[in-house]
């Protein structure tokens, strides 16, 4: 491994990056999965630590020496011996948040790539984010700098007050390593929403030539100083010094490597399943020497695809909603954790983040899906796959879908204390009409048809008029005779006719078919309050958003006429307050998810800018400062609930209707 990179392509960096997003309510910096997820909360790196999305300390400190004087780039230091950095401004792509800083006569690019490139399945479950540091000077002439990095042992622990042990070690490849982890290491012991990993390994490798040590957080100072080799205590702080550079008109770039081995990953009905890369026999070592051979090439791909990612969603929707798309890629993919079943079938498990912990919860996974269906549905049916299991394994031996399978990381069983059942199954139902739409075929269905027609019948006899039940929008209550709940029951038995006729069951298909149509009939009958629809069938003067009803347009279902579409949107347009639709006429509160399925309904581009304006005003406007949340208050922006969810992915929805 090189020590430094000469850079012919800095320029294309600047132009590139230009385009996307300059301001979030928090910035993605190492982001692989629920536990492995680090964000800066305040636009300026140096004004706060940085922090798990939990909003736990998860200290990163960077210094960069120029002639003689320390400047502190990262983190919050201890105040001695160093200037701060001035920021010039923050970038945030899909796979990538850059920081530039001005240090005295030298500029800094401080550059973090989690390369979550879900059109590379050996990159995307590689467990190992990049550091990159790129220095120039700005006045012209030569100065000396070197560059330090420290990352906290938090990383690798649930609360500040658990030991660790941390060993520095060098490979067989000649550049240095600190390996660190909890000394208890109780694996898959806890189970719940508030919580930091505490087993398994973090990895800090740096190329060769740099020096590394730990040290106790408390006296991490910029310089380096030689320390023990393995050392045993609390908050430590595993320090890198990159080799000294002579800083010229040529940007020079280095980087280290954050990687973490979780050893087991989840429980799954009683089984300890480790990362899907441990799964398909590589080893964290390996992982991490490729992750540095590769280098060059990945970040080559990862601009590549965040150019190309950032240019189609933009012709789908415009800029404002590409820069919603670009927040929310990262956080979408990080709420997941990638594992195979002992079958060898893939499982893609959600965490309902900040919300109630559930693992694989079936109407976080309806939202998320536009984003994997884009890019690559194999991850779609690894989210399905544990709920059909659960059904057709006997484990859930109720005529409707589960809503889950246990608490993260613990998939042993549904732990939410209620059902959803036009919910969960309608959601099932879609999702895998979607699935056979990206892959123009239905042999997904076909595998699980039972379960699918179980469920089918299920909606067929209690769907269209529900009882009181839950529906995803569970914060706002239960509610009887839902309307949006029975668009999702129609567009469910829509689907599976869809599916039917793909499966060559032509009679199956006409029955569910005519009785998703006259199903439609009734509703418009029974939903309609003048010019518009009502939020329930017993209640008029009220309304609500019909998200549900985005994928009768996007599968070509043609169950609902336009004149729906056309009422709703109009009325829409008269509700909307300074940060967005309310989500119905009972509170002033949204989701933004929801707001950008239902602003896909609308035809003209107008309409769709006019109700995705006040989402981005939101995004950039908030002052709530926590990973994007889905759930906030049009009125002031603040957030109501809710952040780092995967559900976020459902921003995609526009850009799938645009593919499809």
């Amino acid at each position: 491994m090189k020590n430094t990179i000469l850079l012919p392509v800095f320029l294309l960096f600047s132009i590139v990056i230009s385009a996307q997003v300059k301001k979030m309510p928090a910035y993605p910096l190492i982001t692989h999965d629920p536990y492995f997820s680090i964000w800066s909360f305040t636009d300026d790196l140096t004004a706060e630590n940085a922090k798990h999305w939990t909003g736990a300390e998860q200290a990163l400190t960077g210094w960069l020496l120029v002639d003689g004087r320390y400047y502190r780039f990262l983190g919050k230091g201890n105040g001695k011996q160093e200037a701060v950095a001035v920021k010039k401004e923050v970038t945030v792509t899909a796979t990538r948040t850059i920081y530039r800083y001005t240090c005295g006569a030298v500029d800094l690019q401080v550059q973090f790539t989690s390369p979550l490139l879900l059109n590379n399945w050996a990159v995307l479950t590689r467990p190992v984010s990049y550091i990159s540091l790129i220095v120039q000077s700005n006045d012209g002439k030569t100065h000396k700098t070197q560059a330090s990095i420290s990352v906290s042992t938090n990383v690798c622990i649930n609360k500040p007050e658990q030991e660790v042990t941390a060993v520095k070690y060098m490979t067989a490849a000649k550049w240095p390593v600190i390996k660190a982890g909890s000394v208890a290491q109780p694996v898959l012991q806890k189970k719940g929403d508030d919580l930091r990993i505490d087993w398994g390994y973090l990895y800090v490798a740096s190329p060769a030539g740099a020096e590394q040590a730990i040290v106790e957080a408390d006296k991490d100072l910029p310089a380096f100083i030689p320390t023990a080799d393995s050392i045993t205590g609390r908050q430590l702080s595993l320090k890198t010094v990159l080799p000294a550079l002579q800083s010229s008109r040529s940007p020079q770039e280095q980087f280290i490597m954050l990687g973490y081995d979780d050893l087991y990953a989840v429980q799954y009905f009683n089984q300890n399943l480790p990362p899907v890369w441990r799964a398909e026999g590589r080893t964290i070592e390996k992982e991490l020497a490729t992750a540095a051979a590769d280098y060059k090439t990945i970040l080559k791909q990862c601009s590549a695809f965040d150019e190309k990612l950032y240019a189609d969603v933009k012709k789908a929707g415009g800029e404002k909603y590409a820069q919603l798309c670009v927040a929310a890629y990262r956080q979408c993919i990080a709420a997941h954790k990638i594992v195979k079943d002992p079958q060898g079938e893939l499982l893609f498990l959600s965490k309902e983040n900040y919300s109630n912990g559930s693992i694989n919860t079936v109407d976080v996974t309806y939202p998320s899906a536009p984003l994997f269906l884009l890019y690559n549905p194999e991850l779609l049916k690894g989210m399905l796959n544990g709920i059909f299991y659960y059904s057709e394994s006997g484990r859930f031996n109720k005529p409707f879908a589960a809503h889950d399978l246990g608490t993260y990381p613990l998939a042993n069983g549904q732990t939410y204390g209620e059902d959803m059942p036009v919910e969960e199954s309608g959601n099932m139902i879609i999702l895998t009409a979607a699935i056979a739409k990206a892959e123009g075929n239905a042999n997904y269905a076909r595998k699980h048809w039972k379960a699918l027609s179980t469920w089918v019948q299920y909606l067929s006899r209690e769907g269209f008029d529900p009882a009181n039940q839950l529906c995803t929008d569970d914060f706002a209550g239960h509610l009887a005779r839902n309307a949006n709940l029975s668009v999702k029951a129609i567009v469910g038995i829509g689907c599976y006719a869809l599916l039917a006729d793909m499966l060559k069951e032509k009679d199956t298909a006409a029955k569910y078919h005519a009785m998703a149509k006259e199903m439609v009939k009734k509703w418009m009958e029974l939903a309609h309050d003048g010019d518009h629809y009502a939020l329930t069938f017993a209640d008029k003067n009220t309304w609500s958003q019909k998200y549900n009803l985005a994928w009768d347009k996007i599968l070509k279902l043609h169950l609902f006429p336009a004149e729906v579409y056309e009422k709703e949107i109009r009325y829409y347009l008269t509700k909307q307050n300074t940060y967005g639709l309310p989500l119905d006429s009972r509170k002033t509160y949204t989701k933004s998810d929801w707001i950008i399925w239902t602003a896909t309904l609308a035809d003209k581009p107008a309409d769709f800018n006019a109700l995705i304006n006040p989402v981005y005003a939101y995004l950039t406007e908030t002052p709530t400062r926590v990973p994007l949340s889905d759930w906030h208050e049009t009125t002031n922006g603040k957030q109501v609930g809710f952040q780092a969810r995967s559900v976020v992915g459902g921003y995609f929805m526009k850009m799938l209707e645009g593919k499809w």
